[in-house]
């Protein structure tokens, strides 16, 4: 079992800069990947980005594309998601995830989830 807790999140004015971070424990030789998902008020789970453990591999939603990026340090078990040029409509709650196989997270699984860290862009 892997567990998973988020920091970094905030209220920004649009345009500003955030960056979330992820720290897993537990059974950290079972993942495959790392990444972010997020919930938007009244919507579904949304892929953000995610990152293959072996790094060779990611993938970003197309709105946040250019502004966003995943990276990792994998002796930390920590992964992180900086964020620039915040709009509005990235307000939403944060959720790092992880999972055995890099094609789930491709094929739309969420996987194991944290808590999440809510972020919110307003002026």
């Amino acid at each position: 079992q892997v567990h998973l807790v988020e920091s970094g999140g905030g209220s920004v004015q649009p345009g500003g800069s955030l960056t979330l971070s992820c720290v897993a424990s537990g059974d950290t030789d079972s993942i495959d990947y790392r990444a972010w998902w997020r919930r938007l008020e009244g919507k579904g789970l949304e892929k953000v980005a995610g990152i293959s453990i072996n790094g060779r591999n990611t993938q970003y939603h197309t709105t946040v594309m250019g502004r966003f990026t995943i990276s990792q340090d994998n002796a930390k078990h920590t992964v992180y998601l900086q964020m620039n040029n915040l709009k509005p409509e990235d307000t939403a709650m944060y959720y790092c995830a992880t999972g055995p196989r890099w094609v789930e997270f491709l094929r739309g699984e969420v996987g194991v989830l944290g808590q999440g860290t809510q972020v919110t862009v307003s002026s």
